[in-house]
This record gives C-alpha cells, sequence and structure tokens, in this order.
C-alpha cells in the first residue's frame, strides 16, 4: 500500500497537499540516462510532496542542459550535472550565473574505456589502447561510443582521431542512447564476446560485470581541455579524469527559494549506493519510478536528513 501511494505521488496523481506551502514553479532537468532520471524522480517527489513545489521535468542532456543555463536561465534545477563534459559550466559559475548546490556522487564520477576481464585474461594487450589498436579483431573491431549530446561524445570523437582509430581498421559505432549502450555491454559480456567501448560510473552494468578500465595513460588537463571542445583544433591522447559530478541551481532561484536550495544540496548519494540501485533496477526490469519507489521505501533514515521539518511532517503520512 505504501509503495502504491508513493508511486502514485510520483506519477503526478492527486494526493493531498492542500495543507503544503506553495513553494511554486520549479523546473528540473531530467538526464537522458538511468542514474539521472532516477535522482530526478527522487528529487521531484521530495518537492512535491515535502515542499508543495510545482515541478516540470525537462528532458536534457549535459550539452544541452548547460546551454539551456546560458542562454535561458534555465532549468532552475540541473541534477547530476558531469561538469568535466562542460567546460561552459566553469564560466556560468565564475559570472555568478549558476551555483553548486551538491556533490550528487559524493565521490565522484568515473569515466573510462572498457574491455571485459575474460579478454585482459586471454590476452593480457588489451589492457592498453595502443594494444587493442594493434590487435582491433580481439575486441571485435568495434568501438562502442557515446549518444550525441552527450559531453563524452565530444571528448571520444576527439579521441578517436588522436588515436587514428580509422587508420587501425576500428569501426566507431555511435548508440542512440545510454541503454543501448549498456545492453550493447551487458549482451557481450553474457555472450563472453568482444566488446570495447566507453561507460561511465556509477551504472548496474560496471556493477553487474567484471569490466576492466583500459590504460589510457595519464590524465593531461590542457590536452582534455581540448578535447572537450567540438572545433578542437589539436586532439591529443589524454585519460578522463575523476569526475566531479553535481547537482547545480541558477542563482537567481536559490536567492528566492533558499529552502528548496538547502534540499537539493543535501541530495547525494555514494557511488556503491547508487550502483546497488542501478541493479536493482536492471534485475527487477523496472522503471525509473519504480526504482525511486524502491529508494524512497527503503532508504527513509538516509533521505529523511536531507529535508526540513515541515516536510518530515508532511511525508509522515506516505511513511508512518
Amino acid at each position: 500500500m505504501k509503495r502504491t501511494l508513493i508511486a502514485t505521488a510520483i506519477a503526478g496523481f492527486a494526493l493531498p497537499t492542500a495543507a503544503l506551502a506553495d513553494c511554486g514553479r520549479v523546473s528540473v532537468a531530467e538526464m537522458n540516462w538511468a542514474s539521472a532520471s532516477i535522482i530526478t524522480k527522487v528529487t521531484e517527489f521530495l518537492m512535491v510532496q515535502g515542499y508543495g513545489c510545482d515541478v516540470t521535468l525537462v528532458p536534457s542532456a549535459t550539452t544541452t542542459a548547460v546551454t539551456s543555463l546560458a542562454e535561458n536561465n534555465e532549468p532552475d534545477v540541473v541534477p547530476e550535472l558531469w561538469i568535466n563534459s562542460a567546460p561552459l559550466y566553469t564560466r556560468l559559475e565564475a559570472e555568478g550565473r549558476v551555483r553548486k548546490a551538491a556533490d550528487v556522487f559524493s565521490d565522484g564520477g568515473t569515466e573510462n574505456w572498457y574491455v571485459p576481464d575474460y579478454l585482459i585474461e586471454a590476452h593480457p594487450e588489451l589492457a592498453t589502447v595502443e594494444g587493442i589498436l594493434a590487435n582491433p579483431e580481439l575486441v571485435g573491431g568495434r568501438f562502442h561510443n557515446c549518444p550525441d549530446g552527450w559531453g563524452c561524445r565530444i571528448a571520444n570523437d576527439n579521441l578517436v582521431i588522436a588515436y587514428d582509430f580509422e587508420g587501425h581498421g576500428m569501426e566507431v559505432f555511435n548508440h542512440g542512447s545510454g541503454e543501448t549502450m549498456a545492453a550493447a555491454m551487458a549482451s557481450a559480456y553474457e555472450d563472453r564476446e568482444p566488446f570495447f567501448g566507453y561507460m561511465y560510473g556509477p551504472t548496474a552494468v560496471l556493477g553487474r560485470y567484471g569490466m576492466v578500465a583500459v590504460d589510457m595513460g595519464p590524465h593531461i588537463a590542457e590536452v582534455h581541455d581540448c578535447n572537450q571542445t567540438p572545433d578542437c583544433a589539436t586532439p591529443g591522447i589524454s585519460a578522463f579524469p575523476a569526475a566531479p559530478v553535481l547537482t547545480v541551481v541558477t542563482a537567481d532561484f536559490a536567492e528566492r527559494n533558499p529552502d528548496i536550495f538547502d534540499l537539493v544540496s543535501n541530495i547525494t548519494f555514494t557511488s556503491q549506493e547508487l550502483s546497488e540501485l542501478l541493479a536493482w533496477q536492471t534485475e527487477n526490469s523496472a522503471s525509473a519510478e519504480e526504482a525511486a519507489v524502491h529508494y524512497l521505501t527503503t532508504q527513509q533514515d538516509t533521505w529523511g536528513d536531507w529535508i526540513n521539518d515541515d516536510a518530515r511532517a508532511r511525508l509522515a503520512a506516505l511513511f508512518p
């Protein structure tokens, strides 16, 4: 019964909110990958049912969200923004137009190129990019790339040039979504087939399967910075850095709605927590809404510390 009530609330159907103080309209980005969608659904639920907000979810992606912040000063809240793939964010923050609310991954995010552990065991030379490009047939001759609109797509496209994939006979397959990218990795691992491609973490697929990060050499800040720009004149070789992953809000929203700024400032997950939640979602073929319900019903002690006393009292009816 409790799960049904919460699922109804997340789906936007009417639950009693007459007693809630109206926090006004809030636009929240919903990035087009699994972890971000779950975080957004949890955030939306707490805003609506705890604080009385009128929330609009805005479908988005890294580049799209930052461009919208720069040009339109919206959405108000952007959860799971990978700022190392969004260099424009640094300028917006320096100009005082946006503010960091939280490290939504408290221990950061990862970006790497991966091959399965069974390939490394059989062919240790595949532990480096150079070894892979010398033996492309061992990984199926294909690199699985990010979808269009993701920040990693720009960096990967430049790395593909720097490593001369074409000259080494390596095909690049650009996935249409994060779901198909993860599905390709999972399917290859379960069938013990070759695989070589990008993945970020935390994700369910990295939590479930023995994927090995390929040695891309050192991270060179100036090279990576150029690789992140579509018009990089001199693409170079650099590993991805450890990634700060933030919840970001517009400065004017933080000023006009401090209670909600405080809320989103408290919403954080460890990589392990989120990987376990994503694994649960995958194993149960659950939607983002269902995964959010699972989290809300099993982790009350955690998210109960994120909200203020008034919101805690209002949510008591759903979480007796």
